[in-house]
This record gives structure tokens, C-alpha cells and sequence, in this order.
């Protein structure tokens, strides 16, 4: 017996699931796009008060509080970020996926490396913002 799937709507004018949601979960790794991290540069208005607010997306990748090997064949991708303050030797780790928000920065240049990486902490983009804090009155 041969099952036929009829639906009464045209595809070629519709955004399908997969653009919207992604990959489905029973879709190999090996056949997902690459990770990508987009991030916005800082608000302007926050940083006459010393604080820094940054909001970024990730491609083809979830931000979630989930870590070790074995998290690495789950599917779609998950990860989370590091985030680097003026070069420091440390950093900290967000799986929140809020907006990086930040108090306290003196006025000047600043700089925040914000990486992308998979649960073993393996870096898999990133992207740096320089921004600068005024003078407070």
C-alpha cells in the first residue's frame, strides 16, 4: 500500500518550517550548515552610564547550559559563549542567551571578545566589539 501526502497549499509561496526552525532533529551533524555568531554593536545610550549592553543571535546553533563530549552529537548544534573583557587572561562563560550586559565600565575604550563555543568549550566563532565609554558629567 502506497501512502500519497496531498496538501491544498502552494510551497512556492510559503516560507517552509526548515527556513524558520532550522534542521530537524534526526538530520546528521555532518549535514548542518556551520555555526555562526552575529553580534549587534553596543547601545548607545547605556554607555554615558558605563554600561555596556550587547545583543547578539547565533546561526544554526542553541545557546543552552548544556556541557562535555557527548553533548556534541546533539542535534541541531548546541552551544554557548565566552566573553572577554579589555584582553583579560580570564573570561566567563553565558548559556543565558540574554543580551551581555555589563556595569561599572570607566569612561575610555573597551573592548569585549565574545566567542561561540560547543560543549567541550571548543571556540567555533567570534567577534570583538571596541566601544567607548564617555566622560560622565
Amino acid at each position: 500500500m502506497k501512502t500519497q501526502v496531498q496538501s491544498t497549499s502552494s510551497q512556492a509561496n510559503k516560507t517552509t518550517a526548515r527556513a524558520i526552525r532550522g534542521a530537524a532533529p534526526v538530520v546528521p551533524l555532518a549535514s548542518e550548515p556551520l555555526a555562526k555568531l552575529v553580534v549587534d554593536d553596543p547601545l548607545a545610550e547605556p554607555l554615558t552610564l558605563g554600561r555596556v549592553v550587547v545583543q547578539f543571535r547565533t546561526e544554526n546553533l542553541h545557546i543552552v547550559p548544556v556541557y562535555g563530549p557527548a553533548a556534541l552529537d546533539v542535534s541541531p548544534r548546541i552551544g554557548h559563549l565566552h566573553v572577554t573583557v579589555d584582553d583579560s587572561p580570564w573570561h566567563w562563560l553565558d548559556a543565558s542567551n540574554e543580551p551581555i550586559t555589563l556595569n561599572g565600565f570607566p569612561p575610555g575604550q573597551h573592548k569585549l571578545l565574545i566567542e561561540l563555543a560547543d560543549p567541550t568549550h571548543k571556540i567555533i566563532d567570534a567577534k570583538s566589539v571596541t566601544f567607548i565609554v564617555p566622560e560622565r558629567k
